[in-house]
């Protein structure tokens, strides 16, 4: 079983649009797909209630109380959508159920200074010291071939941690959330999964 936390203290980074998408691609390839929601608004468990019936399936990972559990046996992925500001024992209680951590990062300044605590907590907790949980970072909403992307890799380098892959901005991914339906349940575009690929194969690759 693969258990993904897709995690970052700044609000509308895009875990959301980056939770459900994940969870889509495995269940598309026939996957037993779990996906859970911490966050209070829970976006992600009205996403999946709104999921047409006519796609491959995704189950809710019912995770939302004071103790954390393990998805059931049979799951292959699992994917955790978590809130802004998760930090201290719950953050760490969270790294030690996970094997991969997905961080969403724009290139403005301001959110790479929200994070950079963030980065700091998570380079401090045991899991990640003992390197038993991996951290991926992707960018959002960013265009590689600009300045701002030159300076967020200059921000990584701080903390050696990779960028897996960027994502383009689209507002395709607004309408997805609004629907239940992802872009790749609509059949994404060679540009999409040329943007996705690198985190798809990241997440399933072994330390």
């Amino acid at each position: 079983m693969r258990k993904i936390m897709v995690a970052n203290p700044k609000g509308g980074c895009g875990k959301s649009t980056l939770s459900v998408h994940i969870a889509s691609w495995f269940a598309r390839h026939d996957e037993i797909v779990y996906l859970g929601d911490l966050d209070r608004q829970q976006s992600s468990r009205h996403w999946l209630e709104a999921r047409p019936d006519n796609l491959s399936p995704i189950l809710h990972w019912d995770i939302s109380g004071d103790d954390f559990h393990l998805p059931p046996k049979h799951c292959n992925f699992a994917i955790l959508d978590t809130p802004a500001g998760l930090h201290g024992k719950r953050l760490k209680d969270a790294l030690n159920i996970v094997d991969k951590v997905v961080v969403p990062v724009s290139a403005s300044r301001f959110d790479m200074l929200a994070t950079r605590e963030f980065f700091e907590e998570l380079s401090a907790t045991k899991a990640v010291r003992k390197e038993r949980v991996d951290i991926g970072i992707v960018g959002m909403r960013i265009d590689v071939r600009t300045h701002a992307y030159a300076q967020l890799l200059e921000f990584l380098k701080e903390f050696h941690l990779p960028m897996v892959t960027c994502i383009a901005q689209s507002q395709r991914y607004l309408q997805a959330a609004d629907t239940g339906v992802t872009l790749f349940d609509s059949g994404a575009s060679t540009a999409i999964d040329i943007q996705w690929r690198p985190l798809l194969n990241w997440l399933v690759s072994r330390h």
